[in-house]
């Protein structure tokens, strides 16, 4: 299946849908009005190998509840993922059993080319 999991007020996200051109067999799941359950969160850990890779550093609520200075395991990441869509480094692209992570002008390209070829 091939999925993005994105945020559709965010202009990042919409940014990159837009330059990916996805084709018409990806799902679309914006994240603030269908929350990730836990058995696509252990999906998307199966791809990446780590909750800390799918974790958004970059979230105000990371800086506001102090996690910054916390240390924080696997099992840590996975809460607070689940707790709050803002933690989810966003988007993110399932495309035939590969992940890509965030908005990175680097993973965009490497999404591209696996997308397109």
């Amino acid at each position: 299946m091939n999925k993005i999991y994105h945020l559709k007020t965010c202009s990042t996200c919409v940014r990159i849908i837009k330059a990916l051109n996805l084709p018409s067999d990806f799902i679309y799941q914006d994240i603030k009005e269908e929350e990730i359950t836990v058995k696509q969160l252990e999906e998307m850990h199966k791809l990446s190998g780590s909750y800390e890779a799918l974790f958004s550093k970059r979230a105000k609520l990371y800086k506001e509840m102090g996690l910054k200075d916390a240390n924080l395991s696997e099992k840590d990441f996975k809460h607070y993922i689940l707790e709050h869509y803002t933690f989810l480094s966003r988007p993110v692209i399932v495309f035939k059993n590969q992940i890509f992570i965030g908005n990175s002008a680097k993973t965009v390209e490497a999404a591209k080319q696996a997308i397109h070829g």
